[in-house]
């Protein structure tokens, strides 16, 4: 069954044989002077008109405009040579004024429909350039984040190898963590921005984070959960910044709680809460270093963390978890 929308925007119909649609009309023009002969005795004197307007409009709104003429034509000399007194064809004192009401009104009927056919068109016609514009946009923006995610990638691999020749421990170190924090945003890049704004599930979200750190670190003995609210979502603009505190997060348990090829696991826990987001990461390594503060740690990693968690309005901490362990707790607002 064909929508009515979609009826519409095919009109007019059979544009390309023109033969049948006039054999139609004329079909048309024969049923509407059939039924005017079966009802005559029924009308009182004066509409001889009747069942000829709606074959005239039918006949435009199908077939367009040329149609419309000829079924104004055929039912314009059917009225006269029938119906409008006297018969056959003859001119009586109303026959002038009949026929031009008539042909006045069919005029009118004919070029509306026309006019709303040919407006109709315009539409279809613009609908499908921004069809087309749309399309190319999308594959245009595609490709530019292709190449963004390339560029990043490229970046980190070229501090990979700066630090070849570099002899200095801290800074070797400094330019690992760049490298690592720049390959992780090209690898996120291309699959966190769509071109029409999408929100983004965040626990599958979390669940391929979780999966490409882990994996990049080459540690095969970290056994990690996921216990997630399937309805929270994440704007765009904030998957990268929560991407990073994520990934330190499990970069921190990692290193510091699993060192030496130590097993454990990790487990990440999303839930609303009130009116905030709650995401919390609890390993059962060998927890905080003696005496560490958090709060006032050098640690660049924490830093970012805490820095890019107050820029999305949210807070993040880092503490010892109950039973061993560490808890990394990351509050946002519920958007």
């Amino acid at each position: 069954m064909i929508a009515p929308t979609r009826f519409l925007e095919r009109l007019p119909l059979l544009p390309t044989r023109r033969a049948l649609a006039y054999g139609c009309t004329g079909l048309l023009s024969l049923l509407a002077c059939a039924l005017r002969w079966l009802l005559d005795g029924w009308f009182p004197p004066g509409y001889p008109f009747l069942t000829f307007f709606p074959a005239v409009i039918l006949s435009s709104f199908l077939f367009g405009r040329g149609p419309g003429v000829f079924a104004g034509l055929l039912c314009g000399l059917s009225a006269w040579g029938l119906f409008i007194p006297p018969d056959g064809f003859a001119i009586g004192p109303g026959t002038p004024m009949a026929l031009g009401f008539y042909t006045a009104v069919v005029a009118i009927d004919i070029a509306l429909v026309h006019w709303m056919q040919a407006a109709n068109r315009r539409l279809l016609a613009e609908r499908e350039r921004s069809r087309v514009l749309a399309e190319r946009s999308t594959l245009l923006f595609r490709e530019l984040q292709h190449r963004i995610s390339n560029n990043l990638q490229v970046v980190a691999a070229l501090l990979s190898l700066q630090k070849r020749g570099i002899a200095d421990v801290g800074a070797r170190a400094a330019l690992d963590e760049a490298s690592r924090r720049l390959g992780l945003i090209g690898r996120l890049h291309r699959q966190l921005h769509d071109p029409e704004g999408a929100r983004i599930g965040l626990a599958a979200f979390l669940r391929g984070l979780a999966v490409d750190v882990i994996e990049a670190t080459g540690r095969t003995d970290i056994v990690w959960t996921l216990d997630a609210d399937e309805t929270i979502d994440l704007d765009p603009d904030a998957a990268i910044p929560l991407a990073l505190i994520m990934a330190e997060a499990i970069a921190n348990s990692i290193e510091h709680g699993f060192g030496d090829a130590r097993p454990g696991r990790i487990a990440i826990r999303l839930a609303q809460e009130d009116r905030h987001v709650l995401l919390t990461l609890r390993d059962d390594g060998r927890g905080l270093a003696e005496g560490l503060d958090p709060a006032r740690s050098e640690s660049l990693g924490l830093r970012i963390a805490t820095t890019l968690a107050r820029q999305l309005g949210g807070g993040f901490t880092l503490g010892p978890a109950a039973g061993g362990g560490a808890v990394a707790r990351l509050e946002l607002p519920r958007g």
